[in-house]
């Protein structure tokens, strides 16, 4: 809603009563003489005062709400945002016909009165009730000054608002008192700055700086006669003197102020007579605000900015703090989005999947070792529905920090099942019979004594020719549901879930892991940060970091600015860097010659990552990662409506979409401009020896997340003939490893089932 300034739309009548009242309380003070607590001018009302006396010494003076600009890690503007439009100037940055059309139209007597103006007064309502209308004000600018003070302070409370502008005498008593203090510790000439400083020039403009921009699109020290006379007129009543909406009756309160400035000489009469004849000239620049004009299509990541600065305690103990200080303003926020990462995001994810698409894609990318966020962004642009498929949801992120209620993430959640079962001693050699298709085994021990045991629960592979035996290698690279199913039936679902949590793993709605085997493929609802900040676990060998999207902080408080604290990103182990490399050494050979193999980035650089496909295709994924970032694409429907069969994405039709085809195409052109320049260390790899091949064994590269509404995941990704998942430690292309040259610890190699797990409980996911 348009404010104006309050007694703009009183009838002459209310404006005589008005000034008379002021005139009374004015003289009275002048006198000296101390307000009665109550009696004829009902000081008593609630909101008013007992005496002029009692009334606090001081006039709390808030600082000024200003712009908040957001940086990349290099510096680059990202983003504007703001409570209130607002760039503090000194008045040396303030044209000097701006400073005299604004004392001439307001308060023409300011450098000679004191606080109080009785001449000013009496003239402003004999020239009111002469004219019929309100040509002059009675407020002295520093009473204004006050009264503006007193709107900052309630920000965007509307009661406190109500409670600073209300026409009551005690408000007037205050405002008198303040207005003497301001003129005692102030001057005129910082009155004059700090007015022109805080006032609302309509357009969502606070202040002449941002008036002069919204309007001219020029700096408030280059306003012309003319101009400063259109912004000065517009104070009294923005919303009626605007010149965007009603140029006829703004031209006609600026030429009231030409005239008005001629009569108080500060002008020539011809002068103003000429200036009178020129059209308003505006050039008006639409108010840019929010993450609404981030560039580099980091919306989203703006929106992460603050919703985590909004929610993080650091920047206050509540939520009315928090918001305080970001309404305030005046933030220079330093983040960790790396522009070419961010770039390198969107321009893979524009040329695979289009805006108008059925479905849409979300991608991020982390840094390992430091849980920086570098890139974020989606194919769905930041909006709000004016156009198809804008969205203001941030599909890469938990529900509570503004995205949606996540996605199954499918078979990319299998390494997690494998790291704990690694970590609790199983060798990656465990080889299980991983049938076509099985029931779940049950019973199947959870956490806290509780047991999954719900029996004739059935799971298949995604094609009729995945049938095992399988080591945890193939299994891996050929995403083997029946396999994953029988391994974390054997090491229990606990330490799944122990271990997921340690990876910052958690669902995106805020729920818990259910305690059900069926979450080995991948059934439980996940944001893209928090799948790509889980793999970075692995590429930092086995160290968990918080995401951290904000580097550093300043704020500026009047002509002072000052660091905040900001939060940190805490690291801790997850794993050992043993079952980390192990991970390592699996994964890499699914980019190598497994269903992720239309990602791997090739050209000597070392990849590793695991596709993903939901129940009826509703999803797909690939996670992946170097040992210096970390990135998560996802693409569907994010209604949770749209098949991905039979469909076209980004000009391409696809009968069936696999983790492998969509997303790994998407992830391996994002990281690969990303990545663009930077080093290219290598991973840590293990020996794992290749499992013995019995007749038939070569079995069609398949990712299958086989789910359906008891918790299992279907999809896949047909690759086709690769029978040993084999992984090398250099860049040479052998599916095979040298014999160690090292001892490899008793038991690693060979083991047995460590746990049968009986029991089970949670029931279905």
């Amino acid at each position: 809603m348009s404010k104006k300034r309050s007694g703009g739309g009183l009838s002459p009548t209310q404006q005589a009563a008005k000034f008379l009242g002021v005139s009374v309380l004015a003289g009275a003070v002048m006198a000296g003489i101390a307000l009665p607590a109550a009696g004829a001018l009902g000081l008593a009302a609630k909101g008013s005062v007992e005496s002029f006396d009692e009334l606090p010494a001081n006039l709390k003076t808030p600082p000024l709400s200003q712009r908040t600009t957001i940086l990349d890690s290099e510096g680059g503007t990202i983003a504007t945002v703001y409570s209130r439009d607002r760039t503090v100037v000194d008045l040396k940055d303030i044209s000097p016909y701006m400073q005299k059309a604004i004392v001439a139209i307001e308060d023409s007597r300011f450098y000679q009165h004191g606080a109080v103006d009785l001449k000013g007064v009496l003239r402003a309502l004999n020239k009111n009730a002469q004219s019929g209308g309100v040509a002059q004000g009675a407020s002295t600018l520093t009473q204004q000054l006050v009264k503006n003070v007193a709107v900052e302070e309630a920000g965007d409370d509307p009661t406190k608002v109500a409670e600073a502008t209300q026409q009551t005498i005690g408000r007037k008593i205050r405002e008198l008192k303040y207005a003497i203090q301001l003129e005692e510790e102030l001057g005129k000439k910082k009155i004059l700055e700090n007015y022109l400083n805080i006032t609302f020039f309509g357009q969502q403009a606070y202040g002449v700086e941002a008036a002069a921009q919204r309007y001219f699109s020029r700096h408030a020290k280059d306003l012309n006669l003319e101009q400063s006379a259109l912004l000065a007129g517009i104070v009294q009543s923005p919303s009626r003197y605007d010149p965007v909406n009603d140029e006829a009756e703004a031209t006609k309160r600026r030429n009231t102020v030409l005239q008005r400035m001629a009569e108080v000489g500060d002008v020539s009469q011809a002068d103003a007579d000429k200036a009178k004849e020129q059209p308003l000239g505006l050039k008006v620049s639409k108010p840019k605000n929010g993450c609404i004009t981030a560039v580099k299509g980091a919306g989203f990541f703006c929106d992460y900015v603050r919703e985590v600065f909004l929610t993080n305690p650091v920047f206050g103990k509540t939520q009315e703090a928090r918001a305080k200080v970001w309404n305030q303003g005046g933030l220079t926020i330093r983040t960790t989005m790396d522009p070419q990462a961010q770039r390198s995001a969107q321009r893979s994810i524009k040329e695979h999947v289009y805006q108008d698409d059925d479905v849409a894609t979300a991608a991020t990318i982390v840094q390992p070792g430091t849980g920086k966020i570098l890139a974020m962004g989606q194919s769905r642009p930041y909006g709000i529905n004016n156009k198809k498929n804008e969205t203001t949801i941030n599909l890469s992120v938990n529900q509570s920090m503004g995205g949606g209620a996540g996605y199954q993430p499918g078979s990319t959640f299998k390494p997690i099942v494998a790291a704990a079962a690694i970590e609790g001693g199983m060798p990656a050699t465990k080889v299980y019979p991983s049938p076509y298709e099985m029931d779940y085994p049950a019973p199947v021990q959870a956490c806290n004594g509780k047991v999954w045991n719900e029996k004739g629960v059935p799971v298949a592979n995604e094609n009729e020719t995945e049938v095992g035996p399988y080591d945890m290698r193939e299994a891996t690279a050929k995403s083997v549901n029946t396999y994953y199913v029988s391994l974390i039936s054997d090491i229990g679902i606990c330490p799944v879930t122990e271990m997921a949590a340690k990876m910052g793993v958690e669902r995106a709605d805020g729920g818990k892991i259910q305690q059900a085997p069926s979450i080995a493929l991948g059934t439980q609802e996940m944001s893209p940060l928090t799948m790509a900040n889980a793999y970075a676990t692995f590429a930092s060998r086995g160290m968990y970091c918080t995401p951290v999207a904000i580097e550093s902080i300043t704020q500026r408080v009047g002509e002072k600015s000052k660091s905040l604290r900001v939060p940190k990103s805490t690291c801790s182990r997850a794993m050992s860097e043993t079952t980390a490399d192990t991970i390592n050494t699996l994964l890499k050979g699914v980019v190598e010659d497994g269903t992720g193999s239309e990602a791997g980035l090739g050209g000597g650089r070392a990849s590793a990552g695991k596709t993903g496909t939901t129940d009826e295709r509703y999803a797909a994924w690939f996670v992946g990662y170097t040992p210096n970032m970390a990135g998560a694409v996802w693409v569907g429907d994010p209604a949770h409506k749209r098949k991905m069969q039979n469909i076209s994405i980004g000009g391409v039709g696809y009968a069936k979409v696999f983790g492998g085809k969509v997303p790994g195409p998407i992830w391996r052109d994002m990281m690969t401009g990303a990545l663009e320049g930077r080093e290219s260390p290598q991973f840590n790899l293990v020996y794992i020896p290749n499992r013995p091949q019995e007749n038939g064994d070569d079995k069609g590269d398949d990712d299958g997340d086989n789910g359906d509404d008891r918790g299992n995941d279907n999809g896949g990704n047909n690759n086709g003939g690769n029978d040993n998942g084999g992984n090398n430690g250099g860049d040479d292309g052998n599916t095979t490893f040298p014999a160690p040259s090292f001892s490899i610890p008793e038991g690693f190699i060979q083991g047995t089932d460590n746990g049968n797990g009986n029991g089970g409980g949670g029931g279905r996911g």
